[in-house]
């Protein structure tokens, strides 16, 4: 009974941690120790299905690449024959999916944070280089981060307060690894080489969010900078090698392997997609929103005797309501949404209604009363449409020069031993999407290049292009 009470405590503080190992990281180490140990311990009966003789690690990663484009193309050729999508019956799953995995994305990259101290080591070069790529070498439109960020505000999916607490388990560890990376290496190391992997689900899902109208490119980016050939996971398992140790190579190469395994831990994309259910969302959100809404209604309007105050006044009816809705004539399911009257109740902006739903809840009730009638042109109406490419802010990338004179001032101002460790903290999985995290990032990326003879950053060899 003891076991299960502290299991639930640690599953219910999850979504607590990953706040704080952003924003307050020094103050909850302790707790993300013990998350690292809890999780590694679960993957010690299941050691990741890698070669036994790391030196392998290189034609192992190929091998499964050629076998992920095998199947992709296999996917692909299905597709030509008529087959549906694999993953997403419609464009409100698409979103389900791109909401449900964005606490993860978030932190995109943020197990390698910790190594950007050893940046003048070489054995930790592949591993910082990773870590830069993350953040786009301080590009607006290349930081994964803001990119995804871009993404969630495209479809109008930015708010994830209502996530379940599983959704936050890979984006809390990413987080432990990355501050607690010099007691956990080999386990960075492994997380690393794991994460790096091209998999299957992300060709599909590109694909597919094409199809849909909505914009790949955070998910085709990873496909290319990812490859085995020259890319992340040929540096990953180049790391490897790099850092294995002169003593005790296996018990090195064993923690490698748990912090592989760690990869498997939470819900995994093919998990959250698999986990969609359009009419159980969408009782969800309407559930929210009645909580909301109650005694905002009048009483002119009542469908099977009760009033919309009345409908929405009780936890549990709105199945029932929508029921009602479609009896009465108000929704015709499985025809197009545009003959619904109450669609036209909520959707452009002269409906009676317009602003009540967020684009997301547009397009679960567009999807659920379209149906079957459902085709790639009515899948799009409801939701908003990417732009071509990411489309950053336009303020983020004009304050390119202003903030990187900014920094360079402030780095003057201090002392040299501080500055390396100062643009590091700029660096950190909450701030380096920041118009100073970005600067910060130009300059050390630019520094690392052209690393001076010291293990301390030069503020005069940091020059703004």
């Amino acid at each position: 009974m003891q076991t299960l009470s502290r299991q639930s405590r640690e599953h219910a503080d999850i979504r607590a941690l990953y706040h704080d190992l952003q924003h307050a990281p020094q103050q909850h180490l302790a707790e993300a120790r013990q998350l690292l140990r809890n999780h590694l311990q679960q993957t010690a009966a299941h050691l990741a299905e890698l070669p036994n003789n790391p030196a392998h690690l290189e034609a192992h990663i190929l091998r499964n690449n050629a076998r992920t484009a095998s199947a992709y193309r296999d996917y692909l050729l299905s597709r030509k024959q008529g087959q549906p999508r694999r993953y997403f019956s419609n464009r409100a799953h698409a979103l389900y999916f791109l909401r449900n995995v964005a606490a993860t994305k978030l932190v995109d990259g943020a197990w390698l944070y910790g190594v950007l101290g050893d940046w003048h080591d070489p054995r930790r070069h592949d591993l910082v280089r990773t870590y830069l790529e993350e953040l786009g070498d301080g590009e607006p439109d290349q930081n994964h981060v803001l990119m995804y960020k871009q993404l969630l505000a495209n479809q109008d999916i930015q708010h994830l307060e209502s996530l379940p607490t599983d959704r936050f388990i890979q984006g809390t560890l990413q987080l432990a690894l990355g501050h607690l990376a010099s007691e956990f290496l080999p386990e960075v190391i492994g997380y690393n080489l794991g994460y790096e992997q091209l998999p299957l689900h992300l060709m599909i899902t590109t694909y597919e969010l094409a199809e849909l109208g909505i914009d790949p490119h955070y998910f085709r980016l990873h496909i290319t900078i990812d490859n085995a050939s020259s890319g992340h996971a040929h540096r990953a398992a180049r790391a490897v090698l790099d850092n294995l140790p002169g003593n005790e190579q296996q018990t090195f190469y064993h923690r490698v392997r748990q912090g592989f395994q760690l990869n498997a831990l939470g819900s995994s994309s093919t998990d959250v997609i698999n986990a969609f259910n359009l009419d159980k969302e969408l009782y969800r959100v309407l559930e929210d929103k009645a909580r909301a809404a109650r005694h905002m209604h009048s009483d002119f309007c009542r469908i099977d005797g009760r009033t919309i105050n009345e409908w929405l006044d009780t936890n549990g009816r709105i199945p029932a309501l929508l029921d009602a809705l479609q009896r009465h004539g108000w929704v015709h399911r499985h025809q197009d949404p545009s003959g619904s009257r109450f669609w036209r109740l909520i959707q452009g902006n002269r409906a009676p209604m317009f602003g009540v739903f967020s684009a997301y809840e547009l397009q679960l009730l567009h999807d659920w009363i379209a149906g079957e009638w459902q085709c790639k042109q009515t899948s799009r109406l409801a939701g908003r449409r990417s732009p071509s490419g990411n489309g950053l802010d336009p303020l983020v990338a004009a304050s390119h020069k202003e903030q990187e004179v900014k920094l360079q001032k402030k780095l003057h101002a201090m002392p040299e031993q501080q500055r390396t460790q100062h643009l590091i903290e700029l660096m950190a999985p909450a701030r380096h999407f920041t118009p100073e995290g970005l600067a910060a990032t130009r300059l050390f990326s630019r520094q690392i290049r052209q690393p001076p003879d010291s293990a301390q950053f030069s503020v005069s060899r940091i020059n703004t292009r």
